[in-house]
């Protein structure tokens, strides 16, 4: 079987346009949520996202193609570009053995939103010929393959907030398989909007935190009272280790170990038991290495997180033999089906740079979330081996363990 590395990272949120910038900003502690700025909030009980305030969508597409493009595409599009300039691959690369895996939970909603309004207003012949194809998720993988010439395999996850990370998986497959050489992952998405807000807040899944956006969000803390809508793309150039070590390229980590499952349990409430699956899945593929570091699902729900961490203790024989774990989405919020991909660039960013990203927000604990959570401060730690989690609403479970090589 190929061994399968990354060579290419790529990321855009409410911390930072670029993944430097996102990730210096994670380390610091800072936080991107706030009062959402792009409609009208009055009416909405939950009113606070991780908005992308300062994108300028002409820096990846002229305006007349961006009509084409829901956001989430030209999310996605700014960061393909990155980790592809990432990855400093030679000019006569094979463009048709260089495929595409990309990954949404929702797609173009505020396109879906906008257009169903017209058409209930103003009548059906003045719906935009671009709503269908600005809206599909698979476009996202469409458009980056257009923009970036590759012509492998064209793939799309939408398995909400674990799409980003069986992208990654895909993608593995794909290099795995024999049908590409190469794949780029790219996951985004932007569901701010009002049909977004108002649907999650109707399940009672946002946190109404209103009057503190910074503090909204909290993994594992004991006042979580619900996630916060974030927004963004991570991407991940994939190949395999014999084709980047004889191009000389920088490898960030391999991917050792990936693991999906099925709570076959509830449609939007979690179970320990499917989550604990896919995690033991990719454990023991990748040979059940000394785990250094868990960025975790960890929503700031309050079943997801307790859930979640009993999972970590019985995969690992105990609180006590549990490594370090945090969640970024008290900083940057729930990106869903962005998400994985995200945690995934932060997972090898924390790795390559030796720092254990913080959960910020943690003040108060819970006898049922009761590991170490990294608590608001970021810690210096050597890093061989990261576990990234995502767990989505239909009981979708994926996880991806990489190792520095």
């Amino acid at each position: 079987m190929k061994r399968i590395v990354v060579t290419g990272l790529g990321m855009i949120n409410s911390l930072g346009l670029d993944k430097e910038s996102a990730f210096s900003a994670i380390v610091e502690g800072k936080c991107g949520i706030k009062v959402i700025e792009s409609f009208d909030i009055e009416k909405f009980s939950a009113q606070i996202a991780g908005e992308i305030m300062d994108f300028d969508v002409n820096s990846v597409m002229d305006a007349k193609e961006a009509k084409k493009a829901d956001r989430f595409i030209q999310l996605g599009l700014k960061a393909s570009a990155e980790a592809m300039e990432d990855a400093k691959l030679p000019e006569d690369f094979d463009r048709d053995r260089f495929g595409v895996a990309s990954a949404s939970g929702i797609g173009g909603l505020p396109n879906i939103e906008k257009n169903s309004v017209v058409c209930a207003t103003r009548g059906p012949r003045r719906i935009s010929p671009f709503f269908i194809p600005s809206s599909l998720v698979n476009m996202l993988g469409g458009f980056v393959s257009i923009y970036q010439g590759l012509k492998g395999p064209n793939l799309s996850s939408v398995t909400a907030c674990a799409a980003g990370t069986h992208a990654i998986g895909e993608a593995a497959k794909s290099i795995m398989v024999g049908t590409a050489d190469k794949m780029l992952v790219i996951g985004a998405e932007s569901a701010i909007c009002g049909a977004g807000m108002g649907g999650f807040a109707a399940m009672k899944a946002l946190s109404t935190r209103n009057d503190d956006p910074q503090t909204a969000s909290r993994p594992f803390d004991a006042d979580r009272d619900g996630f916060v809508m974030g927004e963004g793309a991570g991407a991940l150039v994939l190949e395999s280790y014999d084709d980047a070590i004889a191009r000389g390229a920088r490898i960030y980590g391999e991917l050792i170990g990936f693991g999906e499952s099925g709570d076959a349990s509830h449609i939007t409430t979690p179970t320990m038991d499917g989550p604990l699956r896919a995690m033991k899945g990719a454990y023991k593929m990748a040979g059940e290495p000394k785990i250094d570091y868990v960025n975790a699902h960890g929503t700031s729900t309050p079943v997801n997180d307790k859930n979640e961490t009993a999972a970590l203790k019985e995969l690992f024989g105990g609180k006590e033999n549990c490594p370090p774990v945090s969640s970024i989405k008290g900083q940057v919020g729930h990106c869903l089906g962005a998400a994985g991909a995200i945690e995934a660039v932060v997972s090898l960013m924390s790795m390559r740079d030796g720092i254990l990203p913080p959960t910020i927000n943690y003040t108060t604990p819970d006898e049922n979330c009761d590991l170490d959570y990294i608590p608001n401060k970021a810690r210096k730690e050597e890093i061989n081996v990261v576990m990234s989690n995502s767990f989505g609403f239909g009981g979708t479970n994926g996880v991806v363990i990489f190792k520095k090589v």
